[in-house]
C-alpha cells in the first residue's frame, strides 16, 4: 500500500484494500462507469460517487507531488535545502500549508525588506528581534553608510525585513487565518459613480451588502463576484484586525523597550501591508472555490436530471417549434428520429392563418401516421398547444379517429446552438436552422440523452452561475456526468451517433466515429464481437466499451443486455444446468428463480456480478430512465395577467437552484418556489424535494409584474 492509498482511506473512510484496487484500475486504463459495474469483487463493492471520490483525490495528490518537486529543486538550487526542511516538505500533503514552507524561499520580487537585506541590514534586524538591547538607536549607527543615510533610516530598513519574516511565519499566517475562519466578513459596496447604470440595476441588493462569510451562499458570493468584475461592486472580506494585530504581538513582541517598540511597530506593519491582503485572497479564493463547487453540483445533478429524463420512445413523432410572426416550424420525423417532412405554419398574430394551417396540420397527422407532438416551450408556446388541440379535435371528427396524439411540451433550451453547430450541419446539411430546431425538439422527446449530448451542458438552461465559476472544473464534472448518465443507460449501437457513442466507457471521439463508418460500410451490428473489428478498438477499448453497448434482435440476446461478454459463459452453464438455452432463461422467470447463484461463485466472480447478471436476465436491456408522462397547464392561464394571489396551479420543474426551483406554470415566465416554500419541513438542499421537469402543484404567492417575477409556494398544496 503506498502512501496515495493511506492518505485516500485516512480521507474517504474507504478501506485501503478497495482503494488499492480502484487506483490500480485507474492505472490500468479503466473508466469509473466500468470499475463501478463490472470489478465490484475487486474494489469491494464500491459504488460510482466513492471510486469518483477516489479519482479526484487521486489526481488531486498527484499535483500536490508535482508541487513538492518544484518546491524541493527550487530550494535545493539555492543551497538551503536541509535534511529536517525535506522530510517536512515529503510529510505535507495539504497545500496551503506546503505553500507557507516554501514561502520563506520563494524568489522575491525587489521587495522592501529585500532592498534592506542589500543594503546589509539583516543582522541589525535579527539584533532587534532577539529584544535584548536596549540601545537599538546605538546599533542602528554602525549600519549608517552612502546608502544608509542614519541610524533612523537603519531601524526602518530592519524594521521591514523583520514585518516579512513576521508576514513569512508559518505559525503567524496560521494565527490570522484562524481570526478569518472564525469571524470574516464580507462585504459588497457600489462604485458610486455606476450607481445609477441600468446595468447595476441587476446588483442592487450587493450596493451595501454585509455578511459573515461562512453564512455567505454560494449564489450571493458569486452574484457578488459577477457585479465585482462587470466593475459595479468593490468586495473585500475581513477580519478583527485588532484581535489579528494583538495575537500577532503576542508571539513575536517579548516585554517592554526600544526594541519591542520597533518589532510591535513591524508586527502592525506586517498584518496590514503583507499578512492581511494575502490572507484575505486566499479566503476569497477559496471562498469563491467553495462557490463554485456548489454550483457546479448543483448544476451536475440537473444535468443528471435532464438527461435521465423519461424517454417517449420509438414514436412517429410531430415536432412544432412555436414563434407568432415567423410562424411555427414542424418537422415530421419517423419512429427512429429521421426527418420524413417539414413545413412552417402561420396560426397566429400577425398572419393569422387560422384555417390553412389547421388543414395543415390534419394532413400531416394523416398522412405521417403520428402518434405524439412536441411543442417547443419557447415564445407562442401554450397559444400553439391551443391551436394544436383544437387542430386534432377537427381532425378527429373529420377522419372519425378516435386516436388522439399525445401532446408534450418540450424544453427549447440549446435547440438554437445546435442548428447552428456543424454537428446540426453534418446531420442535415441540405436544411436550414429552424428545421434542424424542430427536428432537435421532437428527438428530445422521444430520447432526450441522445440528443442533448450533442449540445454543450452549458446552453440547457439548468445551470446557476455557469458562466462565473472555473470552466476547467466545470467542464470537468459535467463531462462524468454525461458519461455515467449515458453508460447506465446503455446505447443502442446500431442507431446511437457518434456524439452519444463518445461518451461509451472506453471509447472517444475518433472510435465512435470509427463504430459508425464500420456500421455504415458493414451494415448493422449483429453481435458485439463484431466490435473487435472495427479499426483501431483494441481488446482494452473492448472491454470497456462492451457492456455498455445494446444491439436489439442480436442473434445472441445478452448482447442486448448489461451482462459483459466476459459472463456470458457463467449464463450459458446457468442455461445448461437449468435445461434450457440462454433465451428461454431469459422468458422463464421459474427457472431464474430456482437458480442458487451461490453455486456459480469463483475466484474471480462473486456474489455482487451475480447478483447484477440476475437482475438482467429478469429484465433485459431495461431503461432506468422510466416512462414519458403527458402533461397539460391550466387552461384558464395563459399570461402573467391572468395570474391572482392564491391560485393554485400544474407547472413543470425548468431549474433547481440551492435557493429554490423554477417552475413553468405556462405564461411565459418561470415562477420561483424559495427553498423555504417547497415544503412543509426545513429544507437543506433542494434535489431532494423535487427533481428536474417533474410535474407538480404550486400556490401563486406574489405577482410583481413590473419586474416580472412570480413567487410561488408549494407547502399545503396536495401533489399529485
Amino acid at each position: 500500500m503506498n502512501i496515495f492509498t493511506q492518505l485516500i482511506s485516512k480521507s474517504t473512510n474507504i478501506p485501503e484494500r478497495s482503494v488499492n484496487a480502484t487506483l490500480t484500475l485507474l492505472d490500468e486504463g479503466c473508466t469509473i462507469p466500468f470499475i463501478s459495474r463490472y470489478r465490484k469483487e475487486r474494489t469491494g463493492n464500491l459504488n460510482e460517487i466513492q471510486i469518483t471520490l477516489i479519482a479526484e483525490q487521486y489526481e488531486r495528490l498527484k499535483e500536490i507531488q508535482k508541487r513538492k518537486e518544484t518546491i524541493t529543486k527550487s530550494i535545493s538550487e539555492q543551497e538551503k535545502l536541509t535534511p529536517q526542511l525535506q522530510s517536512k516538505i515529503e510529510a505535507c500533503w495539504n497545500l496551503t500549508e506546503l505553500e507557507d514552507i516554501y514561502l520563506p524561499y520563494k524568489p522575491k520580487r525587489h521587495t522592501r525588506a529585500e532592498v534592506a537585506r542589500q543594503k546589509g541590514l539583516e543582522p541589525l534586524a535579527t539584533l532587534i528581534l532577539l529584544q535584548r538591547d536596549d540601545n537599538p538607536e546605538k546599533a542602528a549607527q554602525r549600519f549608517v553608510k552612502d546608502d544608509v543615510k542614519d541610524a533612523d533610516d537603519a531601524i526602518a530598513g530592519a524594521r521591514d525585513i523583520i514585518a516579512e519574516q513576521v508576514s513569512e511565519d508559518q505559525q503567524a499566517r496560521n494565527t490570522v487565518r484562524q481570526e478569518f475562519r472564525r469571524g470574516a466578513v464580507i462585504t459588497s459596496k457600489v462604485i458610486k459613480k455606476k450607481a445609477d447604470e441600468d446595468e447595476a440595476q441587476k446588483f442592487q441588493s450587493y450596493f451595501d451588502f454585509s455578511k459573515p462569510l461562512k453564512r455567505v451562499s454560494s449564489h450571493q458570493l458569486l452574484a457578488m463576484r459577477r457585479g465585482e468584475a462587470a466593475g459595479f461592486l468593490r468586495v473585500s472580506i475581513s477580519a478583527d484586525e485588532e484581535e489579528c494585530v494583538y495575537r500577532l504581538k503576542r508571539q513575536f513582541v517579548r516585554g517592554h523597550g526600544p526594541c519591542q517598540e520597533i518589532v510591535s511597530e513591524a508586527v502592525e506593519d506586517a498584518f496590514k501591508r503583507l499578512v492581511n491582503p494575502s490572507i484575505e485572497n486566499e479566503f476569497a479564493t477559496l471562498s469563491k472555490d467553495q462557490a463554485d463547487e456548489e454550483a457546479i453540483n448543483v448544476f451536475a445533478e440537473n444535468l443528471r436530471q435532464l438527461l435521465l429524463t423519461a424517454p417517449l420512445g420509438q414514436k412517429r413523432t410531430m415536432a412544432v417549434d412555436p414563434g407568432f410572426a415567423n410562424g411555427c416550424k414542424i418537422a415530421c420525423l419517423d419512429a427512429q428520429g429521421n426527418l420524413l417532412h417539414h413545413e412552417i405554419i402561420y396560426p397566429h398574430p400577425p398572419k393569422r392563418y387560422y384555417a390553412q394551417a389547421t388543414i395543415a396540420v390534419m394532413r400531416m397527422l394523416h398522412d405521417y401516421k403520428i402518434e405524439a407532438i412536441a411543442i417547443g416551450n419557447g415564445t407562442a408556446s401554450r397559444e400553439t398547444q391551443d391551436f394544436v388541440s383544437g387542430a386534432i379535435k377537427e381532425y378527429q371528427r373529420q377522419y372519425k379517429d378516435d386516436k388522439e396524439p399525445a401532446v408534450f411540451v418540450v424544453s427549447e433550451d440549446g435547440a438554437s446552438i445546435y442548428s447552428a453547430s456543424p454537428t446540426a450541419r453534418e446531420e442535415f446539411p441540405d436544411e436550414d436552422v429552424t428545421t434542424r430546431g424542430a427536428v432537435s425538439i421532437g428527438r428530445r422527446l422521444m430520447d432526450p440523452l441522445a440528443e442533448l449530448v450533442k449540445i454543450d451542458p452549458k446552453n440547457l438552461g439548468v445551470g446557476q452561475y455557469q458562466h462565473d465559476v472555473d470552466q476547467k472544473k466545470l467542464k470537468h464534472e459535467l463531462d462524468l456526468t454525461v458519461e455515467s448518465c449515458v453508460n447506465q443507460v446503455g446505447v443502442d449501437l446500431n442507431t446511437a451517433s457518434p456524439h452519444l457513442l463518445q461518451y461509451v466507457s472506453g471509447l472517444g471521439p475518433q472510435l465512435a466515429k470509427n463504430i459508425v463508418e464500420y456500421r455504415r460500410e458493414n451494415g448493422a451490428f449483429t453481435s458485439r464481437a463484431q466490435l473487435k473489428k472495427v479499426p483501431r478498438l483494441g481488446a482494452s477499448a473492448y472491454e470497456q466499451c462492451a457492456g455498455f453497448l445494446r444491439i436489439p434482435g442480436a442473434r445472441n440476446p445478452l448482447d442486448n443486455s448489461a451482462v459483459h461478454p466476459e459472463s456470458y459463459h457463467i449464463v450459458e452453464t446457468m442455461a445448461k444446468d437449468s435445461g434450457c438455452t440462454v433465451a428461454e432463461l431469459i422468458k422463464d422467470k421459474t427457472r431464474q428463480k430456482e437458480i442458487n447463484i451461490k453455486k456459480y461463485v469463483t475466484e474471480e466472480v462473486g456474489i455482487p456480478t451475480l447478483t447484477d447478471i440476475m437482475q438482467e436476465l429478469d429484465k433485459p436491456g431495461r431503461d432506468p430512465r422510466g416512462a414519458m408522462e403527458e402533461f397539460r397547464f391550466d387552461e384558464s392561464v395563459h399570461s402573467i395577467d391572468d395570474l391572482n394571489e392564491g391560485m393554485e396551479l400544474p407547472g413543470i420543474v425548468t431549474n433547481i437552484t440551492n435557493f429554490g426551483a423554477f417552475v413553468d406554470i405556462g405564461v411565459h415566465q418561470d415562477g420561483l418556489v424559495h427553498i423555504s416554500q417547497l415544503a412543509n419541513k426545513f429544507v437543506s438542499d433542494p434535489t431532494k424535494v423535487v427533481h428536474l421537469h417533474q410535474h407538480v402543484r404550486v400556490r401563486v404567492l406574489e405577482v410583481d409584474e413590473r419586474r416580472h417575477r412570480i413567487s410561488l409556494s408549494m407547502k399545503g398544496v396536495r401533489q399529485d
